[in-house]
């Protein structure tokens, strides 16, 4: 791919092992990134850029506690231009330039009162709610993805005893991706909320598809930065999206770097 190429050519001996998306709020961890370089979206081919506040359109080349990883800073959403294959490209780039695992991040709503704003859910599966799929457009048998431990067993009991070494509680769950802008109605939290969703959110379930289609291991959090419709009086916005991933930032740092460093 040309955006490999452009990569390589800004970062000699430069051969990531993990990538990381970023989500809203989370540009942040970037600056604890020892760089090496950084690149904007629209420099690399294929590369969608986001219109979400929050999503600072960066590539990050560089290296967390000696361990060299790929950082974006911002993703695309599918509410954003109607394509659920709109992360296919990063996706694809990362694995040709070595990659064999990527953390996937976002900002949530919580359906359970044990996970309020603030704190860090480790997603240990999901729901599609939207019905969409970044395959669609695929052809062969390459395009049935045995989604079966979705986000890898092992990776996720690291990051369980990291939290637990660091006496942070991480809580775990299901992430119900909903295709957005608009925040759930009650109704559909209360119906999701039944098919077993511990959080939902506009984004992640995407990169997952493509990264297992791709044979690579995918880890996934969500910051909660509220509750659901209709669980409390607050009034849902991106603000406050914005707001309480802020607050959960240091713990999200604390387990990641932890996490990336033992790789």
């Amino acid at each position: 791919m040309k955006c490999a190429t452009y990569i390589k050519s800004k970062a000699k001996n430069f051969n990531p092992k993990i990538a990381l998306v970023l989500g809203s709020g989370l540009g942040e961890f970037a600056d604890s990134i020892e760089k090496i370089a950084e690149i904007s979206y629209a420099d690399l081919e294929g590369f969608p850029v986001s219109g979400v506040g929050g999503h600072a359109g960066k590539l990050i080349l560089g290296t967390v506690g000696g361990t060299q990883v790929v950082a974006m800073q911002g993703r695309v959403h599918y509410y954003e231009n109607g394509q659920a294959d709109a992360m296919r490209v990063p996706i694809h780039c990362f694995k040709e330039l070595g990659c064999d695992i990527v953390i996937l991040t976002n900002a949530a709503g919580s359906l359970d009162y044990n996970a309020g704003p603030g704190s860090v859910m480790l997603i240990k599966d999901y729901i599609n709610f939207t019905g969409m799929s970044p395959l669609f457009t695929e052809t062969g048998n390459a395009r049935f993805v045995n989604m079966v431990n979705a986000y890898d067993k092992d990776l996720r009991r690291q990051l369980l005893c990291i939290a637990d070494d660091n006496h942070i509680h991480l809580s775990k769950g299901v992430y119900a991706w909903m295709c957005g802008p608009q925040f759930e109605t009650p109704a559909e939290i209360n119906a999701i909320k039944i098919l077993g969703a511990n959080a939902a959110g506009m984004s992640t379930v995407p990169e997952t598809i493509l990264a297992r289609q791709q044979k690579m291991k995918v880890l996934a959090l969500s910051v909660i930065t509220n509750y659901a419709a209709g669980m409390d009086d607050g009034e849902l916005s991106h603000e406050q999206t914005m707001k309480y991933a802020d607050k959960a930032s240091q713990t999200f740092k604390t387990i990641l770097t932890e996490f990336i460093r033992n790789q």
